[in-house]
């Protein structure tokens, strides 16, 4: 399911206040129930699923930021929420700061792939815009629904909804060498319907350079952070690399300007079976 549709006005919030974590989830939990994705479900239900979540580990992003989610079991679909709190709510997030955005994903206990999608949507969102402020700054839940519509376009042109069909495949192999750049393109993957990958890790060639006598005086020049790299190893459809190129820049920066990472696509000819691991 795609973010925009899965967004319910009816079941967002603007202008809430809290003191404890308990007390914003429960107020998550009845804003939830006004959509029609869980009119069979009552609120003690899905706060008891949000509760459970959070005893799991923190959702609470950082920046001022959570995204509370939970799978609910009797859903039939996806249901995302908008909930601001202008004056915060601790929230144990991992900079401790109070968390004032609330991103609610709630949806079937059995769709993994299409939960993790919503999750890496909003996270790219979050990371790479200026949404949080502009949320922050709403006076009506209409508001608050348009300014992340508008994001999600801008965003998420050319991201796939997963269905792949008879496509043609390519397999995408992209190695990197900055460890942040890792989970920023395996959230980007997830959004283009790319929830299976294999992750080899490697050494970069400055490492054994560098033990070379004849190289010895460039040794202090060589970049130590770069001696070892991780490679992706992904299949893709063939229609969707451009686009899935153009995302990982936005990442890495011009591809071929920067150093620290490399993109390759590669034809398929025959493949069977699957590397989702999920």
């Amino acid at each position: 399911m795609e973010l925009i549709d899965a967004i319910d006005p009816l079941a967002c919030g603007v202008g809430l206040k809290a003191r404890t974590k308990d007390e914003a989830l429960w107020k998550l939990a009845e804003l939830a129930r006004r959509s029609k994705a869980l009119e069979e479900v009552d609120a003690q239900t899905i706060y008891s699923a949000l509760s459970e979540r959070e005893r799991q580990g923190s959702t609470g992003f950082g920046k001022e930021v959570a995204l509370p989610h939970a799978r609910i079991p009797g859903m039939d679909e996806f249901l995302v929420l908008i909930a601001i709190f202008p004056g915060g709510v601790p929230f144990d997030t991992v900079d401790k700061k109070k968390a004032k955005v609330f991103f609610v994903i709630l949806g079937p206990a059995e769709d993994v792939q299409s939960h993790l999608r919503l999750l890496a949507a909003i996270s790219r969102i979050i990371a790479h815009t200026n949404a949080k402020q502009e949320l922050l700054k709403s006076r009506s839940i209409e508001a608050a629904v348009e300014t992340l519509h508008r994001h999600i376009n801008q965003g998420d042109q050319g991201t796939a909804s997963g269905k792949t069909g008879a496509d043609a495949m390519k397999m995408l192999l992209v190695t990197v060498y900055v460890e942040q750049y890792m989970y920023d393109i395996l959230e980007l993957l997830l959004e283009f319907g790319i929830d299976g990958a294999t992750i080899m890790e490697s050494t970069g060639m400055s490492r054994y350079i560098s033990n070379v006598p004849l190289f010895a005086e460039f040794i202090g020049f060589m970049n130590e952070s770069k001696n070892s790299s991780k490679t992706i190893l992904a299949l893709a459809p063939e229609r969707h690399i451009r686009a899935i190129v153009e995302r990982i820049e936005e990442v890495t920066g011009d591809l071929d300007k920067q150093e620290g990472a490399m993109v390759l696509a590669l034809d398929v000819s025959f493949y069977k079976g699957t590397m989702k691991m999920m």
